[in-house]
């Protein structure tokens, strides 16, 4: 049999699920899909991460602040944060990082926060899941300086960079810090040649397959909200990337996520609270 799918970076708490996630978690299920990592971008959708946590066995959450949100941190965001991330639903901070594209708070309030969740995550132990566009040299920069210098864990479980669309050698980078490279549905894309032939050349213990839904639908359901049963065409899609048995994929990056995330260290049915 298959190993199970993971999705590991899904924004089930935004509105775009708000009419029909038991359906849309039905067809995650009947794809495979027995974990689904739900990130938050605020303080709202990281509660509503964690309710869901809490809900559902097969949901695990993410609580942070999205650099498009920057401007709205303060050291009340720290300390909720904080307190969502008692719930041993929570295996990771984020999805924090930096986003020069949009722009839409100031760089320097971005770094902060930024700064201030890297700060946290050091604090409680858990990973971070970034966020990176054109935004490259600073977060690794910061990514790096904050994997070396932390106390307390294991350098092979800092986080993910997720939706990964950085080239060779800024994998590289965020490989020798530690970090886990998260692919999304471009790889699926006519388009994507250079990023299929990364995830040829990176080591296979350190990839994992997500959506981002509602966001980055993959290729043949381009145009339509993208869902957690889609991770199947993500994983499928690199499995042909890197020319392996799909069962072989599934399998190592099932692995990779509970390193990652520990959420099967433990943690079952009757923990949901």
């Amino acid at each position: 049999m298959n190993a199970p799918l993971v999705d590991t970076h899904c924004h089930l708490c935004l509105p775009a699920f708000a009419d029909d996630l038991p359906a849309v978690l039905a067809r995650a299920a009947s794809a495979g899909v027995d974990r689904i990592l739900v990130p938050g971008i605020d303080l709202p959708t990281s509660r509503r991460a964690v309710d869901l946590a809490e809900a559902h066995r097969t949901i695990f959450a993410a609580v942070g602040l999205h650099p498009h949100g920057a401007s709205d941190w303060s050291p009340a965001s720290y300390q909720e944060l904080r307190s969502l991330a008692r719930s041993p639903r929570v295996v990771a901070i984020g999805e924090t990082g930096l986003d020069y594209y949009r722009d839409y708070a100031p760089r320097p309030r971005q770094m902060e926060a930024f700064e201030a969740q890297l700060e946290l995550a050091g604090e409680l132990g858990l990973p971070v899941v970034v966020h990176n566009r054109e935004a490259t040299d600073d977060v690794l920069d910061r990514l790096t300086s904050w994997a070396e210098g932390s106390q307390g864990r294991s350098p092979s479980r800092p986080g993910v960079l997720h939706a990964f669309s950085g080239g060779p050698g800024a994998a590289s980078r965020a490989l020798q810090a530690g970090f886990y490279i998260g692919v999304a549905g471009p790889l699926t894309y006519a388009s994507a040649g250079e990023l299929r032939s990364l995830t040829a050349s990176l080591p296979l213990d350190r990839l994992l397959p997500e959506t981002d839904a509602p966001y980055l639908t993959p290729t043949p359901h381009r145009g339509r909200r993208n869902e957690p049963a889609n991770v199947a065409i993500v994983s499928e899609a690199m499995a042909g990337a890197r020319g392996v048995p799909i069962e072989g994929l599934r399998q190592a990056c099932w692995d990779n996520a509970a390193t990652l995330f520990r959420w099967t260290h433990g943690i079952d049915d009757g923990h949901l609270l």
